[in-house]
């Protein structure tokens, strides 16, 4: 009827299309990914028919080609608190806290996205957002300068910010109001080739750090990458100078296996793209490196047991093994990876029973039929096919892997370990929320997973011992 409010997840995937849309005009490169992406997805599923029925049982098959994620850094704590809003109307909240110091990097972060399973099986858009925190600028000066050139700007249109107070006292949107909100929210995410500084001021910022100079030095947080999810991203790198386009060295995150866990990233190298400086006596011609290609692999989620040890492995092995600034060592690394990994088991059953990952359970037609009659042990259910179990897709990132992203594609593929310096408490205040912990989701849909499945058995109450 008319003035019927749309749904949250119909504003998210008007948005993405927009977005995918205007980068891909932007980054023309974004666009011969996608092609790319989208032959090997399709080999991937044509292969291997266990892991295309596990998708469709899942209700992933039909997101695979739409699932995107994109990244933008925040110059302020009042620019973090309005994004949540805006992101709010398109049903994305804020899930985990990330503290990227750890790779030298001085942003913290969040991942804004859906968090019920059926609005991520409609559209699971997800944006790694980031805040710069000036307190860990070391030049005093330095830091005044750029926190007062962040507070003279304005990322977001006043017609932006009046459709999210609008959807705030409402309640909702209509189609016609949902369109004038994409368009007005794409606006602070679209690329812009002049800087807001003089060209002295950007290298002096550039010097303290390339990420400082992108983020302080613009109008706005323009996204500096999308995206897509591919089913086999070593293929993906192997092809990708196929079509002119050049990979990092290494794919972040956990090496190649037959059950894939958590996340693996690749990416091309940033744009080097004109800016024009606004100087005193006019415009000065440079160039900044800042946007980017990036695909990924999603793999299951792990339980804090399983994440701790992933942890532990990672660790181990970037401490012995470091990739240099020109990829040197690459292939060292990627062997004692897969080397280290060893220890964490690689089938589903083996990760399930030692509470290692996240599982939806559900009842076969077998069980289903056989009600009344089923043994009361869970794990002879699974035995004898009476219960499934398959993995639960991991929604969201990796500290270590998002700074080596960020690293590579500000210039170097050289890995660096830090101190952590997280910050959580001032994040959330700027945020003006908690963060939800991302174990906690996936915890309950497994047990709302399981608590489905044995209702339908008619054994309502049993639990799995190995649940973790």
């Amino acid at each position: 009827m008319p003035g019927a409010f749309v749904s949250t997840d119909r504003i998210r995937s008007l948005f993405t299309e927009a977005m995918s849309q205007m980068y891909r005009t932007e980054v023309p490169q974004y666009g011969t990914l996608i092609e790319l992406v989208g032959e090997v997805n399709a080999e991937v599923l044509a292969r291997d028919q266990e892991l295309s029925e596990r998708l469709r049982r899942a209700g992933e098959l039909e997101r695979i080609d739409v699932e995107r994620h994109g990244a933008i850094r925040l110059g302020t704590t009042e620019e973090l608190f309005t994004i949540r809003r805006l992101f709010a109307v398109m049903g994305m909240q804020p899930v985990g806290y990330y503290d990227l110091s750890v790779a030298g990097v001085p942003v913290h972060s969040t991942c804004f996205r859906p968090v019920d399973e059926a609005a991520l099986n409609v559209n699971p858009f997800r944006v790694f957002t980031s805040l710069l925190r000036l307190e860990l600028i070391e030049d005093e000066g330095l830091r005044a300068e750029a926190a007062d050139i962040l507070a003279k700007r304005q990322i977001y249109s006043p017609h932006a910010i009046e459709l999210i107070e609008q959807h705030e006292k409402a309640g909702g949107l209509t189609e016609a109001e949902a369109a004038e909100f994409v368009a007005e929210a794409l606006e602070t995410f679209r690329w812009h080739g002049e800087a807001t500084v003089s060209a002295e001021t950007y290298k002096r910022l550039h010097d303290a750090h390339r990420l400082i100079a992108d983020v302080v030095s613009f109008k706005g947080p323009h996204i500096n990458h999308l995206t897509p999810r591919t089913l086999d991203i070593d293929e993906v790198q192997r092809r990708m100078p196929e079509r002119g386009i050049t990979p990092k060295a290494v794919i972040e995150g956990p090496p190649r296996r037959n059950c894939d866990i958590l996340l693996r990233q690749t990416s091309f190298k940033a744009l080097e793209e004109p800016i024009a400086f606004a100087d005193v006596a006019g415009i000065t011609s440079g160039t900044h490196t800042a946007r980017f290609g990036e695909i990924e692999q999603r793999g299951v989620a792990l339980t804090a047991k399983g994440r701790a040890l992933y942890d532990q492995l990672l660790a181990s092995v970037r401490g012995e093994v470091q990739v240099g600034a020109s990829g040197a060592k690459a292939g060292d690394y990627d062997a004692e990876l897969a080397e280290r990994f060893r220890a964490l088991p690689d089938s589903w059953d083996e990760m399930r029973r030692d509470g290692l990952a996240f599982f939806h359970y559900s009842a076969t037609p077998a069980g289903i039929a056989a009600r009344g009659q089923l043994p009361s042990d869970p794990d002879a259910l699974i035995a004898k096919g009476y219960l499934r179990f398959d993995p639960v897709i991991y929604e969201d990132f990796l500290p270590v892997s998002a700074a080596g992203i960020f690293q590579s594609n500000l210039g170097t593929d050289q890995q660096q370990n830090y101190a952590t310096r997280s910050n959580r408490a001032a994040f959330e205040k700027a945020l003006g929320a908690d963060v939800q912990d991302e174990l906690v989701l996936y915890a309950d849909r497994q047990a709302a997973s399981l608590d489905m499945a044995m209702e339908e058995l008619g054994l309502s109450g049993l639990k799995l011992k190995t649940v973790a």
